[in-house]
């Protein structure tokens, strides 16, 4: 039976939160849209509409990506991954859409001198200290 079960919504660590600001009258089309039963909630609906931009601007994404040598997805440094790039004297040049992290083992002085430069679109978790030591290398 398991097999079957599925995952209507992501795991708080699999997404991010957002705020957007809406016009009464865009608002109120989104919630005649919920009460109707055409979306489940307002959420639901937000989700669709921006994943539904998505597909419609895949092609032009997918040039982008490949273009600027972005790595898509989800992406995790580990400290032997830092240790490695510091050790071979090959900075890092972390370029992200989606999900970045950096462990939460890797100290300041350790990400300083194995990146030289982050650009995430997106999310970057790391712990306070790494972004604080890499603040002037996030673009």
């Amino acid at each position: 039976m398991s097999g079957s079960v599925h995952e209507l919504r992501p795991r708080p660590g699999d997404s991010e939160k957002i705020t957007i600001n809406l016009g009464y009258v865009d608002l109120g089309h989104v919630d005649l849209l919920v009460r109707d039963g055409f979306y489940a909630n307002r959420t639901d609906f937000i989700r669709t509409a921006i994943r539904n931009q998505i597909d419609r601007h895949d092609e032009a994404t997918r040039r982008s990506v490949a273009r600027k040598a972005v790595e898509l997805g989800l992406r995790h440094f580990d400290r032997a991954d830092l240790e490695a790039a510091r050790d071979a004297g090959q900075p890092l040049h972390i370029r992200v859409l989606g999900l970045a992290t950096i462990a939460s083992d890797v100290p300041p002085d350790l990400a300083r001198d194995a990146i030289a430069s982050v650009e995430v679109l997106g999310a970057l978790h790391a712990s306070p200290a790494v972004k604080a030591a890499l603040a002037d290398r996030i673009r």
